[in-house]
């Protein structure tokens, strides 16, 4: 047994595989945006889903002051997007969206033209939690391309989900 530092919690965390979403908002002209796995769905009656962001991020603020918000599910080519928007290049602010084409569904935030799928989501309700808000979006308008394989996160590297099988086979 280990004891629950932040570090020893971030370790353990490291090993649960996830897939890789940019979440993305935009409010009076200004974009912001960050890459995130923590990204779940809330209910299908009525669609909702949630994210959980850093209450210190940019991307915090602009969701707070425009009440939108877009997950955009990554493709596995689709890694550099992915550290461009996790601060892990010299690319900021603005010039992380000038790294591939968006578009726009209901809302307004922006929606990345070619990803798995698209959420396009108006905040319904904020919930603090310590470092993190979980913004809680009813879902206005999708976008699917269900031929894509998916991004995913585990152990602190990117990587591919295998073709999946069933046993029986």
């Amino acid at each position: 047994m280990t004891i629950v530092t932040p570090q020893s919690f971030i370790q353990c965390m490291r090993q649960l595989a996830a897939g890789v979403t940019l979440i993305t908002t935009a409010h009076e002209g200004r974009r912001a945006g960050l890459t995130a796995t923590a990204v779940c769905s809330v209910s299908a009656e009525p669609p909702q889903l949630l994210a959980c962001v850093n209450r210190r991020s940019e991307t915090h603020r602009v969701i707070d002051q425009s009440g939108v918000f877009a997950i955009n599910v990554l493709a596995s080519d689709q890694q550099r997007l992915a550290r461009i928007f996790a601060g892990a290049t010299d690319i900021y602010g603005d010039r992380r969206f000038e790294q591939a084409g968006w578009t726009e569904l209901t809302t307004g935030a922006p929606v990345l033209s070619s990803c798995l799928a698209s959420f396009d989501c108006r905040v319904v309700e904020s919930v603090a939690a310590a470092t993190h808000s979980i913004f809680i979006g009813k879902v206005e308008a999708i976008a699917l391309e269900p031929d894509l394989d998916p991004l995913v996160y585990v152990e602190g590297d990117y990587g591919l989900i295998a073709p999946l099988f069933s046993p029986a086979d």
